[in-house]
């Protein structure tokens, strides 16, 4: 696929991890790494729409993403430039045609169990119906293996510091990009901006996140077209329901070689051993 059209960005990436003291159990002072978190307040055309908490680790990615998903924008042609200022906390989004109705779709949102922000504008609920992922892709269990052993062996801030979710989109046991941030919303919104900042096709793609597999969580994956769903955590309900809507394959409690595979199971290839061939 060829590259969109691209706003004009910032690279205002903050420092990741600061370094405080902490004392330990022997009550020795120890120099120790924690995980930066900086609030973000989002303008669309001078309009503020939220404030997110996040890491800071791609605040442009992240504000083009959260607009994607809420479905705020339709396509990355439509935003002209992304403008962070840390000095202020801010991120001003500029588009090239104001967007119809945003106040009428702002007052119709949902709150979710979203760390940091967590909101569904308008009626993703309903828009879901209208997705369709594709069937003539496949995860066998082989690659799924060398995906979680890519992510173990993943340099993280989390090794260092805790306190922050990751997300990865995966070409198969390959990382494509992986994001870090407070919220795991903040991560898969990143993701979903650098996709359309990068021009990548999601609809053969691998997600994966450290955080639980929930309504939101999944309705974003399958508005980026992303047909396999995979989680270190486990999921909820809702999770599991709209999952088995959209037709998702969704795995969950996914670390080394343990996994359950609870939707979306025809795209799954079981690894053939010799007791199933006996």
């Amino acid at each position: 696929m060829g590259a969109p059209s691209r706003p004009r960005l910032t690279r205002a990436t903050r420092p990741l991890t600061f370094e405080v003291e902490a004392l330990n159990e022997r009550g020795e002072a120890l120099p120790t790494p924690i995980a930066g978190e900086h609030p973000l307040t989002l303008y669309v055309d001078k309009r503020e729409i939220v404030t997110l908490m996040t890491l800071g680790q791609a605040p442009e990615a992240l504000a083009i993403g959260y607009l994607r998903n809420q479905r705020l924008v339709r396509s990355i042609e439509e935003i002209a430039e992304v403008q962070v200022d840390w000095e202020t906390d801010a991120v001003a989004v500029t588009t090239r045609k104001r967007i119809k109705g945003l106040a009428e779709r702002m007052k119709k949102r949902t709150v979710t169990t979203g760390c940091g922000q967590g909101t569904v504008f308008g009626d993703l609920m309903e828009e879901i119906e209208t997705i369709t992922l594709r069937d003539d892709v496949r995860l066998s269990e082989d690659t799924l293996y060398g995906l979680l052993d890519a992510v173990r062996r993943h340099e993280t801030i989390y090794k260092s510091a805790g306190a922050v979710h990751g997300c990865a989109l995966a070409d198969g046991a390959e990382i494509l990009t992986f994001v870090e941030d407070v919220g795991r919303h903040n991560a898969v919104d990143a993701i979903a901006g650098l996709m359309w900042l990068e021009g990548i096709d999601g609809s053969d793609k691998i997600f994966y996140t450290t955080g639980r597999l929930t309504s939101e969580m999944v309705i974003k994956a399958a508005q980026m077209e992303i047909p396999f769903l995979v989680s270190r955590s486990g999921l909820t309900q809702m999770g599991y329901e709209i999952a088995n809507r959209v037709g998702i394959t969704m795995l969950g409690r996914a670390v080394n070689k343990h996994y359950l595979l609870f939707t979306g199971k025809h795209r799954f290839e079981k690894r053939l051993t010799a007791t199933m061939l006996a």
